[in-house]
């Protein structure tokens, strides 16, 4: 088998398996939400070192609980390769301190099918991170899954669509999406709540066409922007049409630096 081994296990999270479930397992306890949706289409969940992120992510991740997919598509951006189009890893498996997680390649074929934009291949997959940090999470909060794991290089709106048709065109009610985001970077906490407002309003009004508009303009900045876009699109033209923002943090709340952080959300798109 070809497994893409852990890149970031001892960084962004523990390496060691009982310290990560308890790292884990703490986050989800301690950032419980009233909020509850039965048929949810996907999640927005950021990226950075559990220390930081970790909470944010557990607030969406606690909806999963007792939920069962089939198949789980992890959408990321690329933080260390620019490339062209959108890039399916073509091994067999992801691996995380916690297990084994294997690729559906059966759903792999038919997304890349006939189409130039979707490649299979390591691009984008051997250091990424973004991807790499949810898998611990899903695979504390959901039974056994699949894993179609997706990294874009090129978040334009062309292949932002594109995906995102994609995406809806072979969804089931057994497959969830997760959108792997952060937010702006390295602003004050009153500039970044400014423009990071932005894209919470947008989530929360389910107005994804005017996100990757403001987007491509810079009026507001996400890392994986485009994923997000993409989850919202392929949700519309399955029919669902709801979204909330569940949590809005930023990297000052724990280190206390107000002076340069950066922000996280989590979000749910549901009907």
């Amino acid at each position: 088998m070809e497994i893409r081994k852990p890149a970031v296990a001892g960084t962004f999270y523990p390496d060691n398996k009982s310290e990560l479930q308890e790292v884990i397992n703490t986050h989800l306890n301690e950032n419980q939400t009233n909020f509850s949706a039965e048929n949810i289409f996907g999640i927005v969940a950021p990226h950075a070192g559990y220390v930081y992120s970790g909470g944010t992510a557990a607030s969406v991740y606690n909806l999963l609980k007792g939920k069962t997919y089939s198949t789980v598509i992890v959408v990321s951006p690329s933080h260390r390769a620019f490339f062209h189009g959108i890039s399916i890893y073509q091994g067999d498996a992801y691996e995380t301190p916690l297990g084994i997680v294997e690729v559906d390649k059966e759903l792999r074929e038919k997304i890349s099918q006939s189409d130039s934009e979707i490649e299979i291949s390591d691009l984008g997959h051997g250091k990424e991170h973004a991807l790499e940090v949810q898998l611990p999470f899903l695979q504390t909060v959901l039974p056994e899954f699949k894993l179609l794991p997706i990294v874009i290089g090129d978040q334009s709106g062309a292949h932002v669509y594109n995906l995102a048709k994609k995406l809806s065109e072979f969804h089931s009610k057994d497959i969830l999406i997760v959108a792997s985001s952060d937010l702006s970077h390295f602003y004050t906490r009153e500039k970044a709540d400014e423009i990071d407002g932005i894209i919470e309003r947008h989530i929360n009004n389910f107005d994804f066409e005017q996100l990757q508009a403001d987007l491509e303009i810079r009026k507001c900045e996400a890392c994986g922007g485009g994923g997000i876009v993409a989850l919202m699109k392929a949700a519309k033209e399955c029919g669902y049409n709801k979204s909330k923002v569940l949590q809005h943090t930023d990297s000052g709340d724990i280190n206390g630096d107000t002076n340069e952080v950066v922000g996280y959300l989590s979000a749910v798109i549901y009907d």
